[in-house]
């Protein structure tokens, strides 16, 4: 979009403040998940870097699909 390559990233000096400030959030966000999850946990978010695909992959873990939560629901 714009005419920019989002396939490339841009190297660290050219940051702005607002990516510098978003990449450190997000580097607290995957420790903070990383040191707080079991280790069996941690091995399926380990790859991970961002914050948010390592969240929905404990999401959906612990609470199941849509699907899942569903037929739970149903079952009561």
């Amino acid at each position: 979009a714009n005419g920019v390559d989002t396939a490339e990233l841009k190297p660290e000096e050219e940051w702005t403040t607002a990516e510098d400030s978003l990449s450190l959030g997000n580097s607290k966000a995957l420790n903070g998940l990383f040191n707080g999850v079991h280790q069996n946990m941690f091995r399926l978010i380990k790859k991970c870097t961002v914050a948010k695909d390592a969240l929905e992959i404990l999401k959906t873990t612990q609470e199941g699909t849509a699907k899942v939560k569903m037929s739970r629901l149903q079952i009561l």
